[in-house]
């Protein structure tokens, strides 16, 4: 009697690409998809927005002015403010993160726009409640807060392990790379499908695996740190800061100097958000990028300054970073796309629709091949 042959790995390849398509290939298509219109989120909200947009010259902004707006609209919201510094002109974007309106959720920040000269609130929202936050959330955590972003992390494993085995079900024996590149003219229906799913599925392979993994160090970054602390190192992490020091809201130097001051501690870096302390206790903490640093919007040095007499707590300067944190550095700006400009990010957007195209051309392919099947079963009936 003979012995059954073992499975190849590529029919293995074929079986754990085939069934992790049919799971997790919707959450797959809705990540790409979501993830294609945050690479331009900004823009599109402020084209949903028309009432931030600049209108003539604006001033250049006393920041001081913005904040005594923001405690005198807001009285209630006593904690710290942070605003961006856009350089763009026209609104001046703010976040008062933990507003007790929004006590029930874990990241639900109140969305403020100031006028350019920092005098009025043009627009109040809170995130994840108008649509492009909404959207951010779906793509970050699945809409269900801190749950979702493990979820969504774990599963960002198996959208590798799809990848993987897609490739590996793939891969050429030796002299067929020719054929196995190439789309086969005039085929049937079935073979068609076939060579588009797998030119789609190769032109995206890369990119889809860097934007999967930099996702799974986003969304798990305990686990992402054990995993890579052994290879990297330990990162820095950021200084211990005594953020309960009470001042006289009387001596508080004005949020003008405080950003002269933390400019003076980091000449050349360029300034991206401000953050002031409460009203009556707290540090500023101003958040710049140094030349090198891969994320303008967000970047990764940081100056403390006590309210009180202005002195430089501490610092942090993103060209001194080890290699865990030079990693972590551009784990954020890779994903978005911002790191490589316009055409990286057009690339981006484009890479976002193709688990949607692989998903849908995969699951006409697989009906497909069933058809045949059903019909034998409905004979024998």
């Amino acid at each position: 009697m003979a012995s059954r042959s073992k499975p190849s790995v590529r029919a293995f390849a074929r079986q754990v690409h085939l069934w992790l398509g049919l799971s997790i290939g919707v959450l797959f298509a809705v990540v790409g998809l979501t993830g294609s219109i945050l690479v331009f989120y900004t823009a599109i909200d402020d084209a949903l927005h028309p009432e931030i947009r600049l209108r003539g010259a604006a001033p250049p902004p006393s920041w001081e002015q913005v904040y005594q707006t923001a405690r005198a609209t807001y009285p209630d919201k006593a904690g710290p403010w942070r605003f961006e510094v856009t350089e763009a002109g026209g609104d001046i974007p703010a976040r008062y993160y933990k507003p007790p309106e929004r006590a029930d959720r874990d990241f639900a920040p109140m969305m403020v726009w100031f006028s350019a000269d920092g005098g009025r609130v043009i627009r109040r929202d809170y995130w994840g409640e108008y649509a492009m936050t909404w959207v951010y959330d779906l793509h970050h955590r699945l809409l269900l807060q801190a749950t979702g972003g493990a979820i969504l992390g774990w599963s960002g494993l198996a959208m590798l392990a799809l990848m993987v085995a897609g490739l590996t079900a793939w891969w050429p024996r030796r002299g067929g790379w020719r054929k196995a590149l190439q789309m086969k003219p005039r085929a049937a229906p079935l073979r068609k499908l076939y060579d588009w799913h797998k030119q789609t599925g190769l032109w995206s392979f890369g990119l889809l695996v860097l934007l999967t993994l930099t996702g799974v160090l986003l969304a798990l970054p305990k686990e992402s740190e054990i995993a890579l602390r052994p290879i990297l190192g330990p990162p820095a992490g950021a200084p211990t800061i005594d953020k309960s020091i009470t001042f006289d809201p009387g001596t508080r130097i004005s949020v003008d100097q405080a950003v002269a001051i933390a400019q003076g501690a980091l000449p050349g870096a360029r300034l991206a958000w401000i953050e002031t302390p409460s009203t009556d206790s707290g540090v500023y903490r101003l958040r710049l990028q140094t030349p090198g640093d891969p994320s303008r919007r967000f970047p990764h040095s940081f100056v403390w300054i006590t309210p009180a007499t202005g002195e430089v707590l501490a610092m942090t300067d993103a060209r001194q970073a080890g290699a865990h944190d030079v990693l972590l550095n551009w784990t954020h700006p890779l994903h978005d796309a911002s790191a490589g400009g316009l055409p990286a990010r057009l690339l981006a957007v484009l890479v976002g629709l193709a688990p949607s195209a692989l998903l849908i051309l995969g699951f006409m392919r697989w009906r497909q091949r069933l058809r045949p099947q059903e019909r034998k079963l409905s004979d024998h009936s």
